[in-house]
């Protein structure tokens, strides 16, 4: 709750303004049954036209002026409530990006987004409701009960009935309704999940004919949701043909003890029909206070998700004091690193110990599960070690921030990601100020050059989301560029040449020769081809290094590169 009010502050101006003419508004409803009794027991009873028409009219003043109230607090809440959630919004999203794949793993993308969307929209509908009710509804039944005193103490100890029932209903629902809002929040998580990985997943789906598949596992997870709705929704529909009841039988006996009254001689019947309004006041007040409740329940449940994210301290950190690098440029160095993921029961990598530098090509090659792409998101610090040091240009990269890291390193990842925009926006994301000669010439040195250049627009060519207007080549070759426009002091091609052909690759890997001849290259590979003129090769099995050298030392002495390049290559390439 204190965070909800936090992010209040900044419009706390608006806030006050809401509630102000909230309390106006109340006030204005509470006077006008004292104006209608006066008609009545004055001006109708002792014909009095000048004193009818003169109370009519500052009625009906009064009446303008309260819905002038209505619509202008109504205005502020909304854009108190719609600014508070975009605020919201902003800063969860801010921290989500600050997440180390660790916490991405831990919450589940489709979570995050259902926690940055749908829970905040409910805070954002408790909070102008809370706006427009919290203040109103006690002003309304406190006034209303005080009104109804005055008029008649004895009438009054209706609502002494009346309202407990309305109290215990409230309170029944509120209790009943939380776990079960919770439960709704995580199926809406789970529905998301599916219908996330049917849309991504479109192709693989139809590729092996799995449509009925996938429609079934959404048909449980949406019938699991639908069933725990309807549960609380079954809850909720008795509160209000409950709540009318009362209100009707309050509304009934209300007459029917005023009639005697007013037979009797104890009350006037002005009074007795500002009595039934201020009855009407204090039953609707509770009513809205029951509508507050209802929401609130999965507001908190919402609440408590979102302050999950926000209170999830990213694992990892930028240094209070980071140490800021020296004349070296390009220099990697593993020592004795091992790593493990989250719940393997293995390390993903052991005891790796090498060393790269700047104007040499370090080649990773290995079987599949070997631990290659691991070793390229360690040096990116997208996980920490659990033992052993990296260090760029002689400094432990936990000891620098991470954005001063990432921007010695140009990275070309094993599945290309597009974003959707323009092919130069997206080669700009590796150089935010890049020139469009620039941005040739990085697309000229990854061979993108020529299919470019043969779209209508050319660089303003428009790229779909994910890149699913181009082909699986073009799109690597764009990420490729991505990672050169930079010209970084480090490179990392994880596994990068894959979608590429041969012919491709060859020229690809000819044109970096120059391009990056003063910086360190990493490369990641399951292609001999693609390794074979490495100024080093580091061959890993399960984790860890089997051996390191040159293409013609490791096919002399290593067993397991004997291996890998023998089931790729004929014995005439190898020769």
């Amino acid at each position: 709750m204190a965070r909800l009010l936090h992010y209040l502050k900044p419009y706390r101006f608006l806030v006050v303004a809401s509630l102000a003419m909230v309390v106006i508004r109340a006030v204005i409803d509470l006077y006008l049954p004292q104006l209608t009794a006066d008609i009545i027991d004055i001006g109708v009873v002792n014909a009095d036209i000048p004193f009818i028409l003169r109370v009519g009219a500052l009625m009906l003043a009064v009446a303008a002026a309260g819905g002038a109230c209505n619509l202008l607090g109504s205005y502020f809440a909304a854009r108190a409530s719609a600014g508070y959630a975009r605020d919201l919004r902003k800063v969860v999203f801010a921290h989500v990006e600050s997440f180390s794949l660790q916490e991405f793993d831990k919450f589940g993308t489709a979570s995050l987004i259902t926690r940055t969307t749908n829970d905040i929209q409910q805070l954002q509908m408790v909070v102008m409701t809370g706006l427009r009710m919290m203040v109103m509804a006690p002003i309304m039944s406190v006034g209303g009960i005080v009104m109804a005193v005055s008029k008649d103490p004895g009438l009054s100890l209706i609502f002494l009935i009346a309202v407990p029932i309305l109290f215990v209903l409230v309170t029944f629902i509120a209790r009943k309704g939380t776990p079960m809002f919770r439960s709704m929040q995580k199926k809406l998580d789970r529905i998301n999940l599916v219908m996330r990985e049917g849309l991504t997943g479109i192709r693989v789906i139809r590729a092996f004919n799995r449509d009925e598949y996938e429609k079934k596992r959404f048909e449980e997870a949406n019938l699991d949701f639908m069933q725990t709705a309807i549960r609380v929704f079954r809850i909720m529909a008795v509160m209000m043909p409950v709540m009318m009841m009362v209100m009707n039988l309050t509304t009934v006996s209300i007459i029917w003890f005023g009639g005697i009254r007013i037979d009797r001689g104890h009350m006037m019947v002005g009074d007795l029909m500002a009595f039934i309004q201020y009855g009407m006041h204090i039953m609707f007040s509770m009513f809205a206070l029951s509508m507050l409740f209802v929401m609130i329940p999965r507001a908190a449940a919402s609440l408590a998700r979102v302050n999950e994210v926000l209170d999830t301290k990213p694992s990892i950190k930028d240094p209070e004091n980071p140490v800021k690098p020296g004349d070296k440029r390009g220099y990697v160095e593993f020592r004795d690193v091992t790593f493990s993921y989250p719940g393997a029961e293995r390390p993903a990598l052991s005891n790796i110990t090498f060393s790269a530098g700047p104007g040499e090509v370090t080649a990773i090659i290995g079987g599949t599960g070997s631990g290659k792409s691991t070793l390229s998101s360690l040096l990116l610090r997208f996980y920490d070690v659990q033992s052993g040091s990296i260090l760029v240009d002689g400094i432990d990269i936990r000891e620098m921030t991470q954005k001063e890291l990432r921007a010695k390193i140009g990275y070309a990842p094993q599945r290309a990601v597009l974003f959707s925009g323009s092919v130069a926006d997206n080669i700009r994301y590796g150089k935010k100020d890049a020139t469009i000669e620039e941005v040739r010439h990085a697309a000229e040195i990854a061979q993108a050059k020529d299919f470019v250049e043969k779209m209508p627009e050319q660089y303003d060519a428009e790229i779909s989301q994910r890149g699913t207007n181009i082909s699986g080549g073009q799109k690597q070759r764009l990420s490729i560029a991505r990672a050169l426009v930079g010209r970084p002091e480090i490179y990392i091609f994880d596994d990068t040449f894959s979608a590429l052909d041969f012919k491709t690759d060859a020229r690809l890997r000819a044109a970096l020769k120059s391009e990056t001849a003063d910086a360190t290259v990493i490369i990641v590979a399951q292609r001999v081809n693609t390794v074979m003129d490495a100024d080093r090769i580091i061959v890993l099995e399960d984790g860890r290094i089997a051996g390191i050298g040159t293409h013609e030392e490791l096919l002399k002495d290593n067993e397991i590169y004997r291996e890998i390049v023998f089931s790729q290559l004929s014995e005439e390439e190898i020769a």
